[in-house]
């Protein structure tokens, strides 16, 4: 008996900027594909969608339920979510079987405390969100754990080889790809002021003969 959590779909005419009116009745569309499935337009309960969400990850297992027919097993593939509320708008079920490996993008969780950070005031930069791995589908992580406490200095870097991967995974995305490195903190430039050349009137004397030069001198 399949221990994944079940979700109910119904199939969906409704197509095209016709679906805002089913997120405001609180309903998510959706489709499935996959293993030679054609994409097929459906509609989850917004709301249990939701809550499958909060306790599972991402890449998580579901059993999909299409009306009256048989569940079948799926994998929530993609979510497009509202720029602003992170709400979601339509998601993706890609139809799997238990017994065959699949490759999928799977995200990179920063852990630890990087010396270079904590004491050396740089920022720690993601240069890579997620890595490509191969599994069966059970076996698919919803993340890999990258440890960063190596970065003790700004020229130390982390690649996908550093990454902690469990038993039974591949990873596919080339070894020697930069994963994360620290970034020195940034020094402002104090602007130096130029120096101001100060022309001084002539004084006392001076001006007198200046001014008598300047008297005596022929009109032309």
């Amino acid at each position: 008996m399949s221990t994944r959590p079940e979700l109910v779909a119904h199939h969906r005419a409704i197509t095209g900027k016709a679906v805002a009116r089913l997120r405001r009745n609180g309903q998510l569309p959706a489709v499935v594909y996959g293993h030679g499935h054609a994409s097929e337009a459906l509609v989850v309960d917004a709301r249990e969608f939701d809550q499958l969400r909060r306790h599972t990850g991402r890449n998580a297992l579901v059993d999909l339920k299409v009306d009256d027919e048989r569940a079948q097993p799926v994998m929530v593939y993609g979510v497009q979510e509202h720029p602003v509320t992170r709400r979601p708008l339509h998601v993706d079920f890609f139809l799997v079987k238990m017994t065959e490996e699949m490759t999928v993008d799977v995200p990179v969780v920063m852990n630890g405390e990087s010396y270079a950070v904590s004491k050396l005031g740089g920022t720690l930069l993601h240069l890579l969100d997620t890595v490509k791995v191969r599994a069966l589908p059970a076996d698919v992580p919803s993340a890999l754990e990258l440890d960063v406490t190596p970065l003790e200095t700004f020229e130390a870097m982390l690649h996908v080889s550093d990454l902690q991967v469990p038993e039974r995974i591949t990873i596919v995305t080339d070894a020697d790809e930069p994963l994360a490195r620290v970034q020195p903190p940034r020094v402002e430039e104090v602007p130096v002021a130029a120096e101001e050349v100060v022309e001084v009137a002539p004084e006392g004397e001076e001006a007198a003969e200046a001014a008598g030069e300047t008297e005596g001198a022929p009109a032309e």
